[in-house]
């Protein structure tokens, strides 16, 4: 069944209804069908943020970014994006800038910026949320971004952990902007594209983590608690949603309230054991059909190219009850 994964958790087997499930030998063009859509709507004026969230070495990366020669999300999206541009070309003029920063240890930094170190504070504004003194690049081609992605790719923070020799310690996040302009009724339409590399979880007594790595993991795992109580909120239509808990989710709020499309891509290492069953908190993510999950898995241990993907939709316990990593 396409529909259902099954996860031992505690001697007993959880049973959880998913969208979709990709076998091991799915490939990234079948996952970003899936997720094609989502562009599509940014282009109509949706803000969209999609999520690589899971486990330290899990391949989030590669789900996002892929090879040169095997291209993820990312990349993926991009090139959808001004294809769509070209086939409404006779109707539309559209307008596409983009920012690449990161989220370190709570701090906002911008990727493209010649100080990197500076810290930016995340406003809210008449228009919405937004980061006085953030780099934004006007892009016309796919080249054009790619050359700015790469820049931004190179700037961002990361280390050696027990899990992961080159962890991420940082959420990457790669913002796009579209303002659309029909030349015939002079409708604007104004959408965000927010495709969010999230930093690894990681249990703390685990990941060798000390010093300086002890720090950023703490870091990492609060604000992946405050994204899970986001959703949880928006999920159960709580009177209050707690935004303003992490610099991750103030910095999203305009992309994950109202009707923002959301997808969650969350990753489980087949070889890493118990650590990875607590990962299952995110992903009850869709709301009156705007949102859904994602679930992947590399196929050969913890940070392994290849992959098994599924697609998340409900989770048998309840987010806010649940800790990062209470399924050990």
């Amino acid at each position: 069944d396409d529909g259902v994964l099954r996860v031992l958790s505690r001697g007993s087997w959880k049973t959880f209804d998913l969208d979709k499930v990709f076998g091991s030998t799915s490939t990234q063009e079948q996952v970003f069908e899936e997720v094609k859509s989502l562009v599509t709507s940014c282009m109509d004026g949706y803000n969209v943020c999609i999520f690589a969230y899971g486990q330290t070495g899990s391949g989030k990366t590669f789900t996002m970014e892929g090879p040169e020669d095997n291209p993820g999300i990312n990349q993926r999206a991009l090139q959808e994006l001004f294809s769509l541009v070209e086939g409404r070309s006779a109707d539309w003029r559209y307008s596409i800038v983009v920012s690449v920063l990161e989220i370190y240890n709570e701090t906002v930094c911008d990727l493209l910026a010649r100080n990197r170190l500076e810290r930016l504070e995340v406003k809210q504004g008449p228009e919405g949320v937004y980061v006085p003194g953030l780099t934004q690049i006007q892009v016309n081609t796919l080249e054009e971004v790619n050359e700015v992605f790469d820049l931004g790719r190179q700037n961002r923070s990361t280390g050696a952990t027990r899990m992961n020799i080159e962890s991420s310690r940082s959420h990457a996040l790669l913002c796009v902007s579209v303002v659309g302009h029909n030349l015939t009724t002079g409708i604007q339409t104004f959408g965000k594209l927010n495709l969010i590399d999230l930093a690894g979880s990681e249990r703390l007594d685990k990941s060798g983590s000390d010093g300086a790595r002890l720090l950023e993991a703490r870091h990492i795992n609060k604000s992946l608690s405050a994204l899970g109580d986001v959703i949880y909120s928006l999920r159960s239509k709580l009177q209050h949603t707690p935004y303003r808990n992490s610099k991750l989710t103030y910095l999203l709020q305009d992309s994950l309230s109202g009707e923002s499309k959301t997808l969650m891509v969350v990753h489980a290492g087949s070889t890493c054991g118990k650590e990875y069953r607590g990962d299952c908190v995110f992903p009850d993510l869709r709301s009156e059909g705007e949102r859904g999950g994602t679930w992947i898995s590399p196929q050969e241990g913890c940070g392994g190219s290849r992959q098994i993907r599924g697609a998340i939709e409900a989770s048998p316990r309840s987010p806010a009850k649940a800790s990062l990593h209470d399924w050990d």
